[in-house]
């Protein structure tokens, strides 16, 4: 035999032996199989006690001492379903994820979950903050930069996004969603999980996206956390449940159940929304997994008795991941043995999180390969992004006289601005909450902004002023006299990342006495003011709105820090913000929103003491340029329900400068069988528009999608009548017919 001949044998007889050895492997590790041939054949070869550790997260990466990482991982079963991954290399996880696939009798990898809520490690602005942009593209891009970061860190999920409505600036959490408007937050909610999963979850730069907390969590009474909701079922699908149906839509895996009570049925235990809307109306396949030992919770709530009977009520409810409660770790397999927990049930709920696996490829790829933190963070096209998205984040409130932008076009003489307050210095103020694995040193301090923004062309006078609350006023004396050296005084003010998120409830939304006495104080000098505001929630600003020229909510905009302020203050960037979320003048006006149901006198019924308008309403935002809004026209005027129609308005920079204008395009029903809100968002398109060119915003409707409403059962209805399109101050009729 030649050795050709010998060559071709051995060829043939590898090919022999690979395909035999794929002959002999269970069809579940044949990555050429579909998902759910290959979800059938794993979940019948699991056992009860195998199903039920898949139903559970634990945690990982606390305790980063090395020489207990053994003990931390050797403690955690090799077949429980996921962890929380507190750290930020993948060293760690994978030593984890080889103990689950390597001792494991069936070899099942873990989920990692995290909180990327507003970034990993380049912390973009925070999710309220990113609302005021308008620009849901660049939203989409800062997700997929955070998840490009966490999947090569070790996560492969992150519980995010976060859409509840919310309409109380007392709630903490405020700060982790995308406003007040459903609307808004469903379109934000679409982009966020087109960024975190992309078009291929097995791809090495996505991550599985949560939906949460479902649902009504904003809803909690006087702003306090984790309290008792009362929304009607028309309420519910109305305002709380279209971001999520959108999120669903737009392909989510999986939801994180809420922790408030709904009208009686806590969100960890309804069934009618995690069983009946999630998984037989909206036909999710994926999972849903509850908050932070939100199961054992039940107890609390007064919906359970014990752990055991907290399990049974979660788990036939459809909440299908116990996060931290080691209820159903504890209490399934004896419930199933009583007949109390069906079978089918665990089978429904273990094949909804191996789905989620197969299709992140951890079968294929359980690990996350090693690479340097430089090769993944802080990259400069991330923070690029993150920048971007700060600067269209921030919103000019007031800039009463035009003293804004401080560095006017063509000015000859220097001006002489004093800096004060106390976020001045306060890089890690700027974080906001939930900041992932953010540092302080990663933020572009405010002081340092400035210095280069305005050197050789103003000077800058620092001075701390005042500190964020407290009763400490024994620098006010030398600010004054700052003050007095200054042109004008620009204070920086606001709120600690702290103050905002979860557990971080307020009982008054108004500056500190401290901030509000220091402005005071320094409006005695005569100087123009210009306040900017670093927050997580919107803040009631009546008491010293009337001592500033000029507002400038910059939010709380992650390792960007002070360059996109700075960047607004001189001019070199050209504020586009407009609010998602509205200001009221007290707090005493909350909850105050913009799409209000009709009073039944409407010159009546209102504040004696203060006027019932907000102090900045929902969409406020002004620029350095001038936008003039021509004649809104329909195409049609009359349309049968199934007939689409497009609305127009040309908008023209009438400014000297170039400008990114915002249209909000709303929808009126004036006479409905169920009453509505004087207006609702529809749309919205943002545009950058040059100095002097007009541009059209148009707004195709569908009236089923766009002028319907929807009942207690979430049946969408179409009435015929009169409807009208609003834009800009002005209105259009449309005529639906039968």
């Amino acid at each position: 035999m030649n050795r050709t001949m010998i060559v071709g044998c051995i060829f043939c007889s590898c090919i022999s032996f690979t395909a035999a050895v794929k002959a002999q492997q269970p069809l579940y590790k044949n990555a050429a199989l579909p998902v759910e041939e290959r979800v059938d054949d794993l979940l019948g070869r699991m056992t009860l006690e195998e199903k039920i550790l898949q139903l559970n997260q634990y945690t990982l990466g606390r305790n980063t001492n090395e020489n207990n990482l053994g003990e931390e991982i050797g403690q955690i079963p090799a077949e429980i379903g996921s962890l929380i991954y507190f750290g930020e290399t993948p060293e760690v996880r994978n030593a984890m994820q080889k103990r689950a696939v390597e001792e494991s009798r069936l070899g099942i990898p873990l989920i990692f979950g995290y909180d990327v809520i507003h970034g990993f490690r380049t912390v973009y602005p925070i999710s309220l903050a990113q609302a005021c942009s308008w620009n849901t593209s660049l939203v989409e891009d800062a997700c997929a930069m955070a998840a490009m970061e966490a999947r090569k860190s070790g996560v492969d999920w992150t519980f995010s996004p976060m859409i509840d409505v919310a309409r109380d600036g007392r709630w903490g959490r405020i700060s982790e969603g995308y406003g007040e408007d459903p609307y808004a937050n469903a379109a934000f909610c679409v982009a966020s999980v087109n960024g975190y999963q992309g078009d291929n979850l097995k791809s090495p730069d996505r991550v599985a996206a949560c939906l949460k907390h479902y649902v009504g969590y904003g809803a909690s009474e006087a702003g306090m956390d984790y309290v008792y909701t009362e929304i009607s079922h028309q309420t519910l699908w109305d305002t709380y449940l279209p971001p999520y149906e959108a999120g669903i839509k737009a392909g989510a895996q999986t939801v994180m159940s809420s922790f408030n009570d709904i009208s009686g049925t806590p969100g960890s235990s309804n069934h009618y929304t995690m069983t009946e809307i999630l998984k037989n109306r909206w036909k999710h396949d994926g999972f849903v997994v509850s908050d932070w030992s939100a199961v054992p919770q039940l107890i609390a709530q007064g919906a359970a008795v014990d752990g055991k009977e907290a399990a049974r009520l979660a788990f036939n409810a459809g909440l299908e991941m116990d996060m931290m409660g080691r209820c159903y770790d504890k209490h399934l397999e004896a419930l199933v043995n009583e007949g109390k927990v069906p079978m089918e049930r665990i089978d429904d709920a273990v094949r909804r999180i191996l789905r989620v696996k197969f299709r992140l490829g951890l079968f294929e790829h359980p690990y996350t390969p090693a690479g340097e933190p430089a090769e993944r963070f802080l990259l400069p096209q991330s923070v690029a992004v993150a920048e971007r998205l700060a600067e269209e984040s921030i919103v000019l409130l007031k800039n009463e006289g035009g003293i804004l932008p401080l560095l006017h076009p063509g000015a000859t003489s220097t001006r002489n601005i004093a800096v004060m307050g106390p976020l001045v210095d306060a890089e890690k103020e700027l974080l906001g909450n939930w900041n992932g694995h953010g540092r302080a040193e990663d933020v572009y301090p405010i002081r340092k902004a400035l210095q280069e923004e305005f050197a050789g062309r103003a000077n800058l006078l620092f001075h701390t002023g005042c500190p964020f609350d407290g009763d400490d006023r024994t620098q006010f004396a030398g600010a004054l006299e700052v003050a007095r050296q200054a042109d004008v005084l620009l204070l920086f003010m606001g709120e600690r990342y702290s103050w905002s998120g979860e557990n971080c409830v307020r009982s008054t939304i108004e500056l500190p006495a401290i901030q509000c006495d220091f402005i005071a104080e320094m409006k005695k000098v005569g100087k123009p003011i210009v306040l900017v505001l670093a927050n997580g929630r919107p803040l009631a600003l009546g008491n010293v709105e009337p001592l500033c020229d000029a507002i400038v909510e910059m939010w709380q905009p992650g390792v960007p820090g002070g360059r996109p302020v700075a960047g607004v203050l001189s001019g070199r960037v050209n504020p586009s913000g407009k609010l998602s979320v509205t200001f009221p003048r007290t707090t005493g006006q909350i909850p105050i929103y913009y799409n209000r149901r009709k009073s039944a006198r409407p010159a009546s019924g209102k504040y004696q003491d203060i006027p019932s308008t907000p102090l900045y309403e929902f969409g406020h935002g002004l620029s350095y340029t001038r936008f003039d809004y021509g004649r809104l026209s329909l195409s049609k005027t009359s349309v049968a329900a199934g007939e689409k129609l497009v609305a127009q308005i040309p908008v023209t920079n009438a400014g000297q400068c170039d400008g990114a204008e915002t249209v909000h395009w709303f929808v009126s029903d004036p006479v409905c069988r169920i009453t509505r809100p004087n207006k609702e968002l529809k749309h919205f398109e943002k545009q950058l528009v040059k100095a002097g060119e007009t541009k059209t915003f148009s707004f195709e409707i569908d009236p089923m999608r766009d002028l319907s409403f929807v009942d207690a059962d979430g049946r969408r209805f179409l009435e015929p009548g009169e409807y009208y399109i609003m834009v800009g101050g002005q209105k259009a009729k449309l005529e639906i017919h039968e």
